[in-house]
């Protein structure tokens, strides 16, 4: 995000999208955990920055462009009630905020017919697209942050949701999967690779490169 800065309108949608993303990804999870009754809590489905903010996850997002909220671990999701109901927990959060990005680039792309989507890669609008006019960087920016948050966030480790999918889709986690959390969720490995890949390298990082192979084809759909 803090690439972003020689673009202000753009940086300022893009810290909106990384925020809109958590607020999402939070009220959809505990309504998904009401509605499959696996909570028997009533939760607020608000954002409580203290509770639903991760710290390493804003760092990423202001040095790599796009970060990730609290963890959700599965043993916070019960079991034994469901797999396809616990992974769908994990699921509505990402689903949620990939949606809401394809739904803002759809009515950009609706609005500006020839508009630049068809050239632009997660790269170009995680760095800011302060060339172009500024309804375009404040749609480009929404839709585009957004969509990398939920495509950040299904990648299969902790504490990324991915990793409860992953689990969940699994009918007994094996030796390896239980050695994965261990390392990746107790010890912090997965935090301390996210955020390597957030910080290098420094004019292109890894996890900028990551999105934008993945996401080209969620961009091009409007292009």
């Amino acid at each position: 995000m803090l690439f972003a800065l020689g673009s202000p309108v753009a940086f300022v949608a893009l810290l909106v999208a990384f925020l809109l993303g958590l607020a999402l990804r939070v009220a959809v999870m505990r309504f998904t955990l009401r509605t499959v009754g696996l909570s028997p809590y009533r939760r607020p489905l608000r954002l409580n920055p203290r509770e639903d903010i991760d710290p390493f996850g804003a760092v990423a997002a202001a040095v790599g462009g796009m970060g990730w909220g609290r963890q959700v671990t599965v043993d916070e999701v019960p079991r034994h009630l469901g797999r396809g109901r616990a992974a769908a927990v994990f699921a509505s959060g990402p689903v949620a905020t990939i949606l809401l990005g394809e739904l803002i680039l759809a009515a950009y792309a609706i609005a500006f017919p020839d508009n630049v989507l068809s050239d632009l890669g997660f790269v170009d609008i995680l760095r800011g697209v302060g060339t172009l006019p500024y309804t375009d960087q404040i749609m480009l920016s929404l839709g585009g942050g957004l969509l990398a948050f939920g495509l950040l966030a299904i990648i299969p480790i902790p504490p990324l949701d991915g990793f409860g999918i992953l689990w969940f889709a699994l009918r007994r986690p094996g030796a390896s999967m239980n050695w994965m959390r261990l390392w990746f969720e107790d010890k912090n490995v997965g935090v301390l690779i996210l955020l390597l890949f957030a910080f290098f390298p420094t004019g292109y990082p890894l996890l900028i490169m990551f999105l934008d192979i993945l996401g080209v084809l969620f961009l091009r759909i409007w292009g």
